[in-house]
């Protein structure tokens, strides 16, 4: 099968054919449709995240058939838990030590095909196409779960108006909430994007809303927003720190804090995420914004994703034979 391998940090992927995987017990064999490129795996490539399994396919957003079935499937991010340890038998199975991911310790959606642990497969909403549904089994589901932290929130901020937020916008505003938006600095396009979307006020990071905020979500991994947003925030309000990544948080007076503000950061999802997400965003009805690339394309579309290029999301679309 065709795959795109990466074989180290801060390399391109490479084109390979590769022996087509074989399912273990309890597992599925897919064939890919289309799998949606995330932040995340500019992390990977970059050696942002530093333990990935070598060569690995990328890609944990992945909307496949299952082999030898009439059924369609999503596989996330969480590829797997023990089910047995204290974070587990909590609820908590997002936490759990021995987990493993899809595309950085289990190969993911960048191949004509892989295999996934049949438990952690959502099945997919009929109303959306391949291209469609894929950017919701991450940018979707994290962005989600930090909303959910969030609370019932009424004046909501998002910094970093990319695949995540274009998404959440949309959940924000089905719930009644506002929603004030923050891009790069001169990023007119994306400030009239979230405008397009809904949001009632969008400009650069380096601005004040024009009122407090209630909650605040970083979708970008850049630590110096945090106390940027921390100082539009009212008292009592939370920020949440979406990413898997971030850069160092710089010092900021106790002040800022104070008044119980809190700062927390998402870990991950969990299944009922997914499923909760999934039934929702058919009834919001959440729209994705795309664009579309082909599996020799990848390293164009993570180069696009990194330059900050693409409006909306990444995804590869997948066309085997039978």
């Amino acid at each position: 099968m065709r795959a795109m391998l990466l074989d180290g940090s801060r390399m391109p992927l490479r084109a390979a054919e590769v022996p087509e995987p074989e399912a273990g017990d309890g597992e599925l064999l897919l064939r890919v449709r289309a799998c949606a490129v995330c932040r995340t795996d500019l992390h990977i490539v970059d050696g942002e995240l530093t333990r990935p399994k070598l060569p690995l396919v990328l890609g944990h957003m992945i909307v496949a058939d299952v082999v030898g079935e009439d059924r369609r499937v999503g596989v996330p991010w969480l590829g797997w838990t023990d089910g047995d340890c204290r974070y587990c038998r909590a609820g908590l199975e997002n936490l759990c030590d021995r987990a493993q991911f899809t595309g950085y310790d289990r190969d993911g959606g960048f191949a004509e095909y892989t295999v996934a642990d049949e438990r952690f497969c959502f099945p997919l909403p009929d109303t959306y196409a391949e291209l469609d549904v894929a950017p919701l089994l991450c940018s979707g589901l994290i962005g989600f779960r930090a909303l959910r932290f969030t609370g019932d929130a009424e004046r909501l901020g998002l910094y970093g108006f990319g695949a995540s937020a274009h998404i959440i916008v949309q959940v924000a505003l089905h719930q009644g909430r506002r929603v004030f938006a923050f891009t790069r600095p001169g990023d007119a396009e994306g400030q009239a994007f979230a405008r397009e979307l809904g949001a009632e006020w969008a400009g650069g990071s380096d601005e004040a809303p024009p009122e407090e905020l209630d909650a605040a979500i970083i979708f970008a991994p850049v630590g110096a927003l945090v106390p940027v947003a921390l100082r539009a925030l009212a008292k009592a309000g939370s920020v949440v720190c979406a990413g898997i990544h971030m850069s160092d948080i710089p010092a900021f007076p106790y002040e800022l804090l104070w008044g119980e503000r809190v700062v927390r950061s998402v870990a991950n999802l969990s299944r009922r995420d997914g499923e909760e997400f999934l039934a929702l965003a058919p009834r919001v009805p959440v729209r994705v914004r795309l664009k579309s690339f082909g599996l020799e394309e990848a390293n164009d579309a993570i180069d696009h994703l990194r330059r900050g290029e693409v409006q909306g999301s990444a995804v590869l679309h997948l066309r085997t034979s039978d």
